[in-house]
């Protein structure tokens, strides 16, 4: 059963499936004249996809499984309709898988901004994803709960990352934010405790894989800038509670790089 649907415009291409009750789907376009490409799956209860958007050729796909979940505008700051849509920007895509299996189901979020062109993203709750895109089975014990907001204001990104508990614990954060152009992040969170990844880049041309896995409480805050790019690995792993933080303002030229593994 759908809810409420909302379409204030027709200028786009709209595929949706939908099963079980009380789940929510309320669509805004902004902008007229302009094609895009929206595909909404959703299976379960009390799951929420409710987002406006502008720009041009733009594709979306959305995957709910299980309850409780929500794909769509921040609660940073709410809605951005006034303003041109929480997604805006022309030729992005799109991409968020959500799973639950358990219950209660601790109720995934994925939230977004998108206000440059041709951005590529990938996000995967519930699941693991390698840095080659290859995305593994599901959790055999997924309780939800993972968070992720996340910004991209500038041009020809490509983020994809993933989320996964494989217990009775959930709640992985990772916040994002990304202003600059041509960057290329990876970001993995798996297993419990509960782990936090910040990461704001101020700059282009970035190469970045954080990886945080095992049973320990990680945590990781990153801010990168700068006049030339950086090259990022950090692995936080292990039983032990590791924690990186790392401010880096690269002025070499051709670029800089960093390293860090942390547990075992």
């Amino acid at each position: 059963m759908i809810r409420k649907l909302l379409l204030i415009k027709t200028s786009f291409v709209l595929m949706m499936s939908v099963a079980y009750a009380d789940n929510l789907i309320t669509i805004e376009q902004v902008t007229s004249g302009n094609s895009n490409s929206i595909t909404v799956s959703v299976e379960g209860s009390n799951n929420e996809v409710n987002f406006s958007f502008g720009g041009a050729s733009n594709t979306v796909d959305i995957d709910q499984k299980g309850d409780n979940s929500y794909v769509g505008y921040t609660s940073a700051w709410g809605s951005g309709a006034s303003w041109g849509g929480d997604l805006d920007g022309d030729s992005n895509n799109l991409n968020v898988t959500q799973t639950c299996n358990q219950s209660p189901c601790g109720g995934d979020k994925f939230e977004f901004h998108i206000a440059g062109n041709s951005n590529d993203v990938d996000f995967y709750q519930g699941y693991r994803v390698d840095a080659d895109g290859t995305l593994h089975s599901i959790d055999d014990y997924e309780y939800g709960g993972h968070f992720t907001q996340l910004d991209i204001h500038g041009s020809n990104n490509t983020f994809l990352g993933s989320q996964r508990s494989n217990n009775s614990g959930h709640e992985h954060s990772n916040i994002t934010n990304i202003y600059g152009s041509n960057n290329d992040v990876y970001t993995r969170q798996e297993s419990n405790q509960d782990k936090t990844l910040n990461l704001t880049i101020n700059n282009s041309n970035n190469d970045v894989d954080m990886i945080q896995k095992g049973s320990a409480t990680h945590s990781a805050t990153v801010t990168m800038g700068g006049s030339y790019a950086t090259n990022l690995y950090m692995l936080q792993q292990g039983s032990t509670a590791q924690s990186y933080s790392l401010t880096q303002d690269c002025q070499t030229t051709g670029g800089c790089s960093v390293s860090v593994t942390q547990g075992n």
